[in-house]
């Protein structure tokens, strides 16, 4: 009870915290307010390879004329979340005014060599495209286009390549904004790309814009609703899934019930009518089944310390997840750029006391009444397990950006903030929660004495083997959310923004129901077997979940994609071994929770 009061402390805590930052922000073009001929500033920000998301470079990392002036050096400040999405703005050099249009304005002019015209050449045959942002609100263009027959097309297609040599490339060198505004408030922006010329070394290329601003009656509150895929995300496959995973949620707690309320109350009466042996516990007979194993069943399992800070880890995540989810809902974070990280690292820090007090507990619990040894090392393994995950794949991955010279890197600074939000605010709440968890939560008495020695594990039929309990126990759980997964890495993957996070909470709600339902059974059956080592058997049962969402991730990669590259390849499969890792540490603590406070107890309380 008060691991739940604490937690949703910490919750609300994060909820007003962001709520207030979230809001409370106004400052310069922030405000998005404007007067009559005011400047508004057009922000460069990345430009790359259409089905390549993460392999991001400076604008200028092409050939691009630079206008007069310095202001390519001009950055805006990027929060953390921003820095950790590879947000680096920087000024156009555009200039353009609130209401006023703009005639056809030059910008820069160049003659291509033939190294910048061969770089073209290949940036366009690879679809690179570009990111602008304008009041906060995001534009994308195509560097230029290549004038093909259809039999080319399949040509390059088949040989990606050699695309830029089937066909002469053609660079749009005019950018026309047409930009649509409310009073004082922009609402809208579109950008037409314009009078392409040919990529070939000698040629002349002028680059220019055009500013046509025209009134709407939209509100502003309303602007970035033609950024949200309705049709894609409230599909009615979406519906149907929901309900499919309702109807799965159904039959597990049908089965559950039969297994709790027929099953073991048959056994119940059959116990009941023997006579109680002197000097056994609770007067568990010859019997064969789970009763067999009542002197085991709480005993300390291998690597405790490793245990417990995956449960606790496991806890933590619930609550963050949660938390996040109702923010999104609350505030719209796929709004702000990089809100959504933010609010990632502020719930992560404040429910760190969730991952002390959950952990501590726990470990505390399998030693009393005598003191627990080497408490600390259970506590700094929780406060580092899952920072630690992330660290070593941003190393990794920051190795290959910067190989690569990509806009993706890292900056040391960001480094340096999170080790400070970790320093400050994660580890001092995961040893407050462990110090409660000790004290509040670290007493307990199992319904059984646990035997000396442990005894002889009978030979297990194929479907009790502890493999085939952790392969089969996940697969219901992934069926409830694969095709949530399926909307997920589409809107991550392929540049959409998820704003279903109404379905995701229910998603989430139906995998914890699911998890709970088969690990149960999972238990039982293993249990039945008489195999008392059900701590790490049912962890990595209900863990498994997370081995099918990245096998399902193979199958996105190769057929749902057309993802190419090294550093594409190591990013997309980084990201999503440590979402798998996640949600692997959040499926998996479910075992703990039905064995410790429910299901466990229950069985072997022969008062319950």
């Amino acid at each position: 009870m008060r691991v739940v009061v604490l937690s949703l402390f910490a919750v609300g805590v994060v909820t007003v915290t962001l709520s207030l930052q979230l809001t409370g922000v106004c400052a310069d073009d922030d405000s998005h307010y404007y007067e009559p001929n005011e400047e508004v500033m057009l922000w460069i920000n990345r430009i790359g390879p259409y089905h390549n998301p993460q392999e991001t470079y400076k604008y200028f990392h092409l050939p691009f004329c630079k206008p007069e002036g310095d202001h390519h050096q001009k950055h805006k400040y990027a929060g953390i979340g921003e820095i950790l999405q590879g947000h680096e703005l920087m000024e156009s050099g555009m200039h353009m005014y609130f209401a006023k249009n703009q005639p056809k304005t030059p910008l820069c002019n160049q003659v291509l060599t033939q190294k910048d015209a061969e770089k073209f050449k290949r940036a366009i045959s690879q679809h690179y495209w570009y990111q602008f942002f304008l009041d906060d609100l995001p534009i994308w263009g195509m560097v230029g286009e290549i004038q093909a027959t259809e039999e080319e097309i399949l040509e390059m297609e088949a040989h990606p390549e050699r695309e830029h040599e089937v066909k002469d490339s053609y660079i749009y060198t005019t950018k026309h904004l047409s930009i649509a505004y409310n009073g004082d408030r922009i609402i809208e922006v579109n950008l037409t790309s314009e009078d392409p010329v040919e990529a070939k070394a000698g040629q002349n290329i002028e680059f220019s814009y055009i500013v046509e601003w025209k009134k709407t009656n939209k509100p502003f509150e309303q602007r970035f609703n033609r950024y949200l895929d309705y049709s894609f995300f409230e599909h009615q496959i979406h519906w149907f899934s929901i309900f499919n995973s309702f109807m799965m949620v159904i039959f597990l707690c049908g089965l559950v019930s039969l297994i709790l309320m027929r099953t073991l109350k048959n056994d119940y009466a059959k116990y009941r009518s023997e006579e109680v042996l002197d000097g056994m516990d609770h007067g568990f007979g010859d019997d064969s089944g789970w009763k067999q194993v009542h002197g085991d069943v709480f005993r300390i399992p291998n690597h405790l310390t490793l245990y417990t800070a995956c449960y606790g880890t496991g806890m933590q995540l619930i609550f963050l997840v949660f938390g996040v989810i109702m923010l999104a809902i609350l505030g719209s974070l796929y709004v702000d750029p990089g809100a959504m990280v933010s609010a990632a690292l502020a719930c992560y820090a404040l429910t760190s006391i969730v991952a002390g007090y959950s952990s501590g507990s726990l470990y505390n619990q399998y030693f009393y009444p005598k003191p627990a040894p080497n408490w600390i090392r259970c506590m700094l393994l929780t406060a580092i397990l899952l920072p630690m995950a992330c660290f070593i794949v941003s190393i990794g991955l920051n190795i290959i950006s910067w190989y690569f010279n990509t806009i993706s890197v890292v900056p040391m600074k960001a480094f340096v903030w999170i080790f400070g939000i970790w320093l400050l605010f994660a580890a001092p709440l995961t040893v407050l929660g462990t110090v409660l968890g000790r004290h509040w939560n670290g007493a307990t008495k199992f319904p059984c004495r646990v035997n000396a020695l442990p005894r002889q594990i009978p030979e297990h039929q194929w479907y009790t083997h502890p493999v085939a309990i952790v392969l089969l126990t996940g697969w219901l759980p992934f069926g409830s959310i694969f095709i949530e997964m399926y909307f997920i890495f589409t809107s991550f993957w392929n540049y959409k923004f998820y704003y279903v996070y109404g379905f995701m909470l229910l998603v989430f709600i139906i995998l914890a129901i699911v998890s709970v339902c088969v690990t149960i059974v999972a238990v039982y059956f293993l249990l039945n077997a008489e195999d008392y080592r059900w701590p790490w058997i049912s962890f990595l049962a209900s863990a498994s979940t997370s081995g099918y969402v990245f096998l399902y991730s193979v199958y996105y990669f190769l057929v749902k994609t057309n993802m190419t590259g090294f550093l594409q390849t190591a990013y997309y499969f980084s990201y999503m071994a440590l979402f798998c890792f996640a949600l692997g540490l959040m499926c998996g603590k479910y075992n703990v929770l039905i064995m410790f406070f429910k299901f466990g107890r229950h069985i072997f309380d022969l008062n319950a």
